[in-house]
């Protein structure tokens, strides 16, 4: 539980274009790591330079960094308040409530205790949907990659500490996009959905911000019957632009870390489909949310960001020993 954050917002003077603030924060009723927030995967649009964290969010640079329980950000051209940067980090999630009623298990146990002060972001609906849609079967590289050649042919330009930064493009400039303008920003096959999912939001066909006052099945309903948006990309709209805590992305990661951790909760048949097929992602989202209750999207950060980069050590570790050996 946040307390009294307004109480505890510092101006500190400052020499250029725009002002410094401090926000202090009590880690033991408000735990947040910001490096941990910022680097498991679920934003593409920020980046860690100087010990500072880079973000463009609307039509906003915002320049962050936390020193143990203060965030000192600055942000340009407009001046957000402290309570956009709560909203947008969700300080005010009872942190300590969500991680005792996920916490089930062995398994997430550990994601637990080795991301503890990971949250979950709170994004803006319409760059999280286009944004997901890009990242269908590819890796966070190319997703950062293919939104921000977006964003330099379809945004708007910002200078800030001398470095150039882009506007996520407007529905309207996406929807009076050409196909080859989206095909040179690397989206493949991803171009077309891109482009009849902008232009039906942009002519007013699907309202976004109606999702918010649906249930979680409404809303999925709904967003399924977007080009490019299957029950991934869906639930990943939900859980973080659309505050539906109960929902369980299913990628890659997490189809392995359920089939791999999980295998119990399921008939053996159902593991082991015949024609070489697996485990459907419906029926491991259903197990998320059924197993991990009201906050099982925070489970499915928690366990996606924790084996996904335990992964990534062990491969590490063999790169320099096999380095070793062939010297």
């Amino acid at each position: 539980m946040i307390t009294s954050l307004r109480n505890q917002i510092i101006i500190l003077p400052q020499e250029s274009e725009t002002v410094l603030v401090e926000l202090r924060i009590d880690l033991e009723t408000t735990p947040f790591d910001l490096d941990r927030t910022l680097r498991c995967g679920q934003v593409f649009r920020w980046e860690k330079m100087h010990k500072c964290w880079y973000g463009v969010v609307g039509e906003t640079v915002i320049k962050i960094k936390q020193d143990h329980h203060i965030l000192i950000f600055q942000t340009y051209p407009k001046d957000l308040d402290p309570e956009f940067i709560e909203r947008y980090f969700r300080l005010q999630d009872n942190l300590h409530k969500i991680l005792a009623s996920i916490d089930r298990d062995e398994h997430i146990n550990l994601a637990i205790r080795e991301l503890f002060g990971l949250r979950l972001i709170k994004q803006e609906p319409w760059e999280c949907l286009i944004s997901y849609i890009c990242a269908t079967y590819t890796n966070i590289p190319r997703i950062k990659d293919m939104i921000e050649r977006l964003s330099k042919m379809l945004g708007e330009k910002i200078f800030f500490n001398g470095k150039l930064f882009y506007t996520f493009p407007t529905r309207k400039a996406l929807a009076q996009a050409t196909l080859k303008d989206l095909l040179k920003c690397k989206l493949g096959y991803r171009a077309k959905n891109v482009l009849k999912t902008a232009k039906l939001i942009n002519n007013n066909q699907f309202n976004l911000a109606a999702l918010k006052r649906l249930t979680y099945d409404e809303g999925r309903h709904q967003l399924l019957t977007l080009k490019g948006v299957g029950h991934k990309v869906a639930d990943c709209v939900l859980l973080f632009s659309q505050d539906k805590l109960e929902a369980f992305p299913v990628d890659v990661w997490i189809k392995r870390i359920i089939t791999k951790y999980y295998p119990q909760h399921f008939p053996k048949n159902m593991l082991h489909l015949k024609n070489g097929q697996s485990l459907k992602n419906r029926k491991i989202s259903e197990f998320g949310r059924q197993y991990f209750g009201r906050y099982a999207g925070y489970a499915q950060e928690y366990l996606y960001s924790y084996y996904r980069e335990r992964t990534r050590k062990v491969v590490n570790k063999l790169q320099v020993l096999r380095k070793k050996h062939s010297c």
